[in-house]
């Protein structure tokens, strides 16, 4: 089994950063694939980035955030980060870690790809 702790949520002004941080225990050698995502009160879950941590460390971005999120991994392979720059108070909003093995059928974005969750880190952009 594996578990994901997120951390590193706060509350900033429109145009400033956060670091997300999720960090994995447990069984590691069993996800290939992490990404994040978020919901604000009221809205539908929404894919944010994700990253496949074997070979080519392809990553994805929702459209809404690309070009001012970067995910990556930690120096310490446990460890993924989500830095966002240029925050805008429309990415309020509560902020989930995933992981999973990168199966075939689903694109790489699809929250089906998606078997453990962390229990979010909320993030607020007050503009």
């Amino acid at each position: 089994q594996v578990q994901l702790v997120e951390s590193g949520g706060g509350s900033v002004q429109a145009g400033g950063s956060l670091r997300l941080s999720c960090v994995v225990s447990g069984d590691r050698d069993s996800i290939n694939l992490m990404g994040w995502f978020r919901q604000a009160p009221g809205k539908e879950r929404e894919g944010v980035a994700t990253i496949y941590l074997d070979g080519d460390y392809t990553t994805t971005y929702a459209d809404s955030v690309n070009g001012r999120f970067t995910i990556s991994q930690g120096n310490n392979r446990n460890t993924v980060h989500l830095q966002m720059d240029s925050l805008k108070h429309e990415d309020t909003a509560m902020y989930y870690c995933a992981a999973g093995p990168r199966r075939l059928g689903f694109s790489q974005s699809d929250a089906r790809q998606f078997r453990t969750w962390g229990q979010g880190t909320q993030v607020t952009v007050s503009s």
